[in-house]
Protein backbone atom coordinates (compact mmCIF):
# COMPACT_ATOMS: atom_id res chain seq x y z
CA UNK A 1 0.00 0.00 0.00
CA UNK A 2 1.51 2.96 -1.00
CA UNK A 3 2.32 5.96 1.49
CA UNK A 4 -0.12 8.59 1.49
CA UNK A 5 1.33 12.12 0.83
CA UNK A 6 2.78 14.78 3.59
CA UNK A 7 0.26 17.00 5.26
CA UNK A 8 2.14 20.07 3.65
CA UNK A 9 1.55 18.17 0.36
CA UNK A 10 -2.03 17.71 0.72
CA UNK A 11 -2.74 21.47 2.14
CA UNK A 12 -1.11 23.30 -0.63
CA UNK A 13 -2.70 20.94 -3.21
CA UNK A 14 -6.50 21.30 -1.52
CA UNK A 15 -6.00 25.46 -2.84
CA UNK A 16 -6.50 25.88 -6.18
CA UNK A 17 -9.49 23.48 -5.45
CA UNK A 18 -11.12 25.59 -3.06
CA UNK A 19 -9.98 28.70 -4.96
CA UNK A 20 -12.02 27.27 -7.95
CA UNK A 21 -14.96 26.45 -5.63
CA UNK A 22 -14.55 30.32 -3.78
CA UNK A 23 -14.66 31.64 -7.34
CA UNK A 24 -17.89 29.83 -8.84
CA UNK A 25 -19.76 30.68 -5.83
CA UNK A 26 -18.75 34.23 -6.06
CA UNK A 27 -19.63 34.54 -9.99
CA UNK A 28 -23.21 32.25 -8.81
CA UNK A 29 -23.63 35.44 -6.36
CA UNK A 30 -22.74 37.97 -9.04
CA UNK A 31 -25.08 36.50 -11.42
CA UNK A 32 -27.91 36.18 -8.88
CA UNK A 33 -27.67 40.17 -7.93
CA UNK A 34 -28.00 41.06 -11.29
CA UNK A 35 -30.38 38.98 -12.73
CA UNK A 36 -32.49 40.72 -9.18
CA UNK A 37 -31.23 44.08 -10.13
CA UNK A 38 -32.48 43.50 -13.61
CA UNK A 39 -35.69 42.51 -12.89
CA UNK A 40 -36.36 43.84 -9.33
CA UNK A 41 -34.11 47.33 -8.44
CA UNK A 42 -36.59 48.43 -6.43
CA UNK A 43 -37.05 45.45 -3.85
CA UNK A 44 -33.55 46.19 -2.27
CA UNK A 45 -34.94 50.05 -0.80
CA UNK A 46 -38.07 49.84 0.76
CA UNK A 47 -38.96 54.11 1.86
CA UNK A 48 -41.46 54.59 4.43
CA UNK A 49 -43.07 57.10 2.42
CA UNK A 50 -46.59 56.27 2.79
CA UNK A 51 -46.09 56.42 7.09
CA UNK A 52 -43.71 59.11 7.21
CA UNK A 53 -46.23 61.25 5.27
CA UNK A 54 -49.25 59.68 7.35
CA UNK A 55 -47.25 60.55 11.01
CA UNK A 56 -46.75 64.18 9.48
CA UNK A 57 -50.46 64.46 8.54
CA UNK A 58 -51.08 63.09 12.27
CA UNK A 59 -49.16 65.36 13.79
CA UNK A 60 -50.63 68.28 12.16
CA UNK A 61 -54.02 67.35 12.38
CA UNK A 62 -53.43 67.17 16.24
CA UNK A 63 -51.53 70.52 16.61
CA UNK A 64 -53.57 72.36 14.16
CA UNK A 65 -57.44 71.38 14.08
CA UNK A 66 -58.62 73.58 17.21
CA UNK A 67 -57.21 76.38 15.92
CA UNK A 68 -57.92 76.09 12.25
CA UNK A 69 -61.28 75.42 13.32
CA UNK A 70 -61.13 78.38 15.84
CA UNK A 71 -59.42 81.05 13.77
CA UNK A 72 -59.39 80.01 10.37
CA UNK A 73 -62.88 78.02 9.95
CA UNK A 74 -65.11 81.20 11.07
CA UNK A 75 -64.39 83.91 8.64
CA UNK A 76 -63.89 81.78 5.78
CA UNK A 77 -67.26 80.73 6.21
CA UNK A 78 -68.84 84.54 7.10
CA UNK A 79 -67.31 85.80 3.67
CA UNK A 80 -69.07 82.91 2.36
CA UNK A 81 -72.21 83.51 3.86
CA UNK A 82 -71.72 86.99 3.64
CA UNK A 83 -71.37 86.58 -0.61
CA UNK A 84 -73.82 83.96 -0.71
CA UNK A 85 -76.47 85.83 0.79
CA UNK A 86 -75.74 88.75 -1.50
CA UNK A 87 -76.10 86.98 -4.66
CA UNK A 88 -79.02 85.23 -3.47
CA UNK A 89 -80.99 88.38 -2.49
CA UNK A 90 -80.64 89.18 -5.85
CA UNK A 91 -83.82 88.36 -8.22
CA UNK A 92 -82.92 86.76 -10.60
CA UNK A 93 -84.04 89.06 -13.64
CA UNK A 94 -81.77 91.72 -11.34
CA UNK A 95 -78.92 88.98 -11.80
CA UNK A 96 -79.38 88.33 -15.68
CA UNK A 97 -79.25 91.80 -16.52
CA UNK A 98 -76.53 92.81 -14.30
CA UNK A 99 -74.57 90.09 -16.18
CA UNK A 100 -75.63 91.68 -19.27
CA UNK A 101 -74.38 95.10 -18.32
CA UNK A 102 -71.30 93.63 -17.12
CA UNK A 103 -70.54 91.43 -20.01
CA UNK A 104 -70.86 94.34 -22.31
CA UNK A 105 -68.49 96.80 -20.57
CA UNK A 106 -66.05 94.55 -19.76
CA UNK A 107 -65.97 92.64 -23.44
CA UNK A 108 -68.69 93.40 -25.80
CA UNK A 109 -72.28 93.30 -26.65
CA UNK A 110 -71.61 89.87 -27.81
CA UNK A 111 -70.75 88.29 -23.93
CA UNK A 112 -72.97 90.27 -22.28
CA UNK A 113 -75.52 88.49 -24.82
CA UNK A 114 -74.32 85.46 -24.21
CA UNK A 115 -74.49 86.18 -20.43
CA UNK A 116 -78.09 86.12 -20.22
CA UNK A 117 -78.41 83.31 -22.68
CA UNK A 118 -76.04 81.14 -20.65
CA UNK A 119 -77.87 82.30 -17.24
CA UNK A 120 -81.08 81.57 -18.60
CA UNK A 121 -80.57 77.90 -19.38
CA UNK A 122 -79.41 77.60 -16.39
CA UNK A 123 -82.42 78.70 -14.61
CA UNK A 124 -84.72 76.96 -17.00
CA UNK A 125 -82.69 73.62 -16.36
CA UNK A 126 -83.71 74.59 -12.60
CA UNK A 127 -80.13 74.60 -11.09
CA UNK A 128 -80.06 78.18 -10.53
CA UNK A 129 -79.98 78.15 -6.66
CA UNK A 130 -76.78 75.75 -7.08
CA UNK A 131 -75.77 77.92 -9.20
CA UNK A 132 -75.52 80.54 -6.68
CA UNK A 133 -73.97 78.40 -4.35
CA UNK A 134 -70.89 77.28 -6.47
CA UNK A 135 -70.52 80.83 -7.72
CA UNK A 136 -70.84 82.34 -3.92
CA UNK A 137 -68.17 79.42 -3.62
CA UNK A 138 -65.87 80.52 -6.46
CA UNK A 139 -66.15 84.19 -5.62
CA UNK A 140 -64.90 83.29 -1.94
CA UNK A 141 -61.95 81.17 -3.13
CA UNK A 142 -60.73 83.76 -4.99
CA UNK A 143 -61.38 86.55 -3.11
CA UNK A 144 -58.96 84.63 -0.73
CA UNK A 145 -56.54 83.56 -3.51
CA UNK A 146 -55.97 87.28 -4.33
CA UNK A 147 -55.92 88.73 -0.56
CA UNK A 148 -52.89 85.93 0.09
CA UNK A 149 -51.59 85.39 -3.04
CA UNK A 150 -51.11 88.98 -4.65
CA UNK A 151 -48.79 90.32 -1.69
CA UNK A 152 -46.83 87.21 -2.12
CA UNK A 153 -46.38 87.39 -5.58
CA UNK A 154 -45.12 90.66 -5.11
CA UNK A 155 -42.74 89.68 -2.59
CA UNK A 156 -41.75 87.30 -5.08
CA UNK A 157 -40.69 89.84 -7.49
CA UNK A 158 -38.81 91.83 -5.00
CA UNK A 159 -36.61 89.16 -3.90
CA UNK A 160 -34.85 86.41 -5.62
CA UNK A 161 -34.53 84.14 -2.62
CA UNK A 162 -38.32 84.29 -1.82
CA UNK A 163 -39.38 83.49 -4.95
CA UNK A 164 -36.67 80.94 -4.70
CA UNK A 165 -38.13 79.77 -1.47
CA UNK A 166 -41.42 79.67 -3.28
CA UNK A 167 -40.93 77.99 -6.56
CA UNK A 168 -40.71 74.08 -5.51
CA UNK A 169 -43.76 75.28 -3.03
CA UNK A 170 -45.89 76.36 -6.06
CA UNK A 171 -44.85 73.54 -8.20
CA UNK A 172 -46.01 71.17 -5.32
CA UNK A 173 -49.58 73.07 -5.30
CA UNK A 174 -49.82 72.88 -8.64
CA UNK A 175 -49.06 69.37 -9.50
CA UNK A 176 -50.67 67.74 -6.39
CA UNK A 177 -54.01 65.96 -7.41
CA UNK A 178 -56.97 67.82 -6.70
CA UNK A 179 -57.95 64.65 -4.42
CA UNK A 180 -55.25 64.76 -2.33
CA UNK A 181 -56.21 68.58 -0.54
CA UNK A 182 -59.04 66.81 0.34
CA UNK A 183 -58.45 64.64 2.93
CA UNK A 184 -56.53 67.07 5.47
CA UNK A 185 -58.67 69.31 4.97
CA UNK A 186 -61.65 66.96 6.17
CA UNK A 187 -59.31 66.18 8.74
CA UNK A 188 -58.81 69.69 9.73
CA UNK A 189 -61.97 71.17 9.21
CA UNK A 190 -64.59 68.36 9.49
CA UNK A 191 -67.24 68.15 6.62
CA UNK A 192 -69.06 70.76 4.32
CA UNK A 193 -68.32 74.24 2.57
CA UNK A 194 -65.75 75.29 4.63
CA UNK A 195 -63.10 72.35 3.78
CA UNK A 196 -63.65 72.65 -0.01
CA UNK A 197 -62.92 76.64 -0.06
CA UNK A 198 -60.04 75.41 2.12
CA UNK A 199 -58.44 73.28 -0.46
CA UNK A 200 -60.07 75.10 -3.22
CA UNK A 201 -57.98 78.43 -2.02
CA UNK A 202 -54.74 75.96 -2.16
CA UNK A 203 -55.41 74.43 -5.50
CA UNK A 204 -56.34 77.76 -7.15
CA UNK A 205 -53.79 79.94 -5.67
CA UNK A 206 -50.35 79.46 -7.52
CA UNK A 207 -51.86 81.38 -10.76
CA UNK A 208 -51.90 85.03 -8.96
CA UNK A 209 -48.72 84.65 -7.41
CA UNK A 210 -46.54 83.44 -10.04
CA UNK A 211 -48.19 85.81 -12.82
CA UNK A 212 -48.11 89.27 -10.82
CA UNK A 213 -44.15 88.04 -10.10
CA UNK A 214 -43.94 87.57 -13.72
CA UNK A 215 -45.81 90.84 -14.55
CA UNK A 216 -43.74 92.79 -12.11
CA UNK A 217 -40.62 91.72 -13.19
CA UNK A 218 -41.57 91.98 -17.00
CA UNK A 219 -42.04 96.14 -16.50
CA UNK A 220 -40.05 97.64 -19.04
CA UNK A 221 -37.10 99.65 -16.90
CA UNK A 222 -37.39 102.26 -19.12
CA UNK A 223 -40.54 103.18 -17.07
CA UNK A 224 -39.05 102.81 -13.75
CA UNK A 225 -36.11 104.64 -14.49
CA UNK A 226 -38.15 107.44 -15.11
CA UNK A 227 -39.81 107.22 -12.24
CA UNK A 228 -36.80 106.97 -10.49
CA UNK A 229 -35.53 110.35 -12.10
CA UNK A 230 -38.54 111.88 -11.03
CA UNK A 231 -37.90 111.19 -7.58
CA UNK A 232 -40.50 108.68 -6.46
CA UNK A 233 -40.21 106.43 -3.54
CA UNK A 234 -39.96 102.39 -4.21
CA UNK A 235 -43.78 102.27 -2.85
CA UNK A 236 -44.37 104.71 -5.57
CA UNK A 237 -42.81 102.92 -8.66
CA UNK A 238 -44.73 99.76 -7.37
CA UNK A 239 -48.35 101.00 -6.59
CA UNK A 240 -47.84 103.83 -9.69
CA UNK A 241 -45.86 101.87 -12.27
CA UNK A 242 -44.40 98.41 -12.18
CA UNK A 243 -48.34 97.20 -10.79
CA UNK A 244 -50.39 99.23 -13.84
CA UNK A 245 -48.49 98.34 -16.04
CA UNK A 246 -48.38 94.37 -14.47
CA UNK A 247 -52.32 94.33 -14.75
CA UNK A 248 -52.81 92.50 -18.25
CA UNK A 249 -50.51 89.27 -16.74
CA UNK A 250 -52.12 89.43 -13.10
CA UNK A 251 -55.28 89.66 -14.63
CA UNK A 252 -54.81 86.61 -16.25
CA UNK A 253 -53.72 84.52 -13.29
CA UNK A 254 -56.67 85.51 -12.04
CA UNK A 255 -58.55 84.48 -15.02
CA UNK A 256 -56.33 80.84 -14.64
CA UNK A 257 -57.22 81.43 -10.69
CA UNK A 258 -60.96 81.53 -11.34
CA UNK A 259 -61.02 78.41 -13.80
CA UNK A 260 -58.61 76.05 -11.43
CA UNK A 261 -61.24 77.50 -8.30
CA UNK A 262 -64.57 76.47 -10.40
CA UNK A 263 -62.84 73.11 -10.98
CA UNK A 264 -61.75 72.44 -7.53
CA UNK A 265 -65.09 73.66 -5.91
CA UNK A 266 -66.91 70.83 -8.24
CA UNK A 267 -64.27 68.20 -6.98
CA UNK A 268 -65.40 69.66 -3.41
CA UNK A 269 -68.63 68.56 -3.31
CA UNK A 270 -67.03 64.77 -2.43
CA UNK A 271 -67.13 66.24 0.68
CA UNK A 272 -69.71 68.10 1.07
CA UNK A 273 -69.50 71.06 -0.78
CA UNK A 274 -72.85 72.04 -2.78
CA UNK A 275 -73.80 73.48 -5.30
CA UNK A 276 -73.58 72.33 -9.19
CA UNK A 277 -70.96 69.63 -8.32
CA UNK A 278 -73.25 68.29 -5.96
CA UNK A 279 -75.88 67.52 -8.54
CA UNK A 280 -72.98 65.70 -10.31
CA UNK A 281 -72.27 63.72 -7.85
CA UNK A 282 -75.39 63.09 -7.38
CA UNK A 283 -76.09 61.70 -10.53
CA UNK A 284 -73.28 59.72 -10.88
CA UNK A 285 -73.73 58.02 -7.62
CA UNK A 286 -77.48 57.13 -8.26
CA UNK A 287 -76.59 56.94 -12.17
CA UNK A 288 -78.89 59.26 -13.02
CA UNK A 289 -77.24 60.69 -16.39
CA UNK A 290 -79.84 63.51 -16.85
CA UNK A 291 -79.03 65.01 -13.65
CA UNK A 292 -75.35 64.51 -13.95
CA UNK A 293 -75.81 66.11 -17.41
CA UNK A 294 -77.84 69.00 -15.99
CA UNK A 295 -75.04 69.73 -13.36
CA UNK A 296 -72.27 69.34 -15.70
CA UNK A 297 -73.84 71.77 -18.25
CA UNK A 298 -74.17 74.46 -15.70
CA UNK A 299 -70.97 74.48 -15.10
CA UNK A 300 -69.58 74.34 -18.50
CA UNK A 301 -72.06 77.87 -18.99
CA UNK A 302 -70.61 79.26 -15.44
CA UNK A 303 -67.03 78.76 -16.37
CA UNK A 304 -67.16 80.23 -19.97
CA UNK A 305 -69.24 83.39 -18.44
CA UNK A 306 -66.61 84.12 -16.13
CA UNK A 307 -63.99 83.54 -18.34
CA UNK A 308 -65.20 85.93 -21.36
CA UNK A 309 -66.00 88.42 -18.54
CA UNK A 310 -62.36 88.20 -17.10
CA UNK A 311 -60.47 88.29 -20.02
CA UNK A 312 -62.49 91.37 -21.25
CA UNK A 313 -60.81 93.11 -17.91
CA UNK A 314 -58.01 92.25 -18.35
CA UNK A 315 -57.93 93.62 -21.97
CA UNK A 316 -59.03 96.87 -20.49
CA UNK A 317 -56.29 96.93 -17.83
CA UNK A 318 -54.58 100.23 -17.91
CA UNK A 319 -51.10 98.00 -18.72
CA UNK A 320 -52.67 96.96 -21.92
CA UNK A 321 -53.00 100.43 -23.40
CA UNK A 322 -49.97 101.52 -22.40
CA UNK A 323 -47.66 98.71 -23.68
CA UNK A 324 -49.53 99.35 -27.12
CA UNK A 325 -48.30 103.18 -26.91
Amino acid sequence: MPNPPPARYRRWHAVPIIQQNWGSNRMGELVEFLRVLMTDPFGFIDLPVRQVITDIVNWIVATFRDFSRTYISPPVRGVMNGVQWGLSSVPPGAFILATFVLGWWAASWRVGVFSVIAFALIGFMGVWDQMIITLSLVVTAVFFCVLIGLPLGILSSRSDRFYGFMRPVLDIMQTTPPFVYLVPAVMLFSIGNVPGLIATIVFAMPPVIRLTNLGIRHVNPEFIEAAVAFGSTKRQILWKVQFPLAMPTIMAGLNQTIMLALSMVVIAAIIGAGGLGLEVYAGLERLNIGQAFVGGIGIVLLAMVLDRITQGLGEKAPGVRDRGE
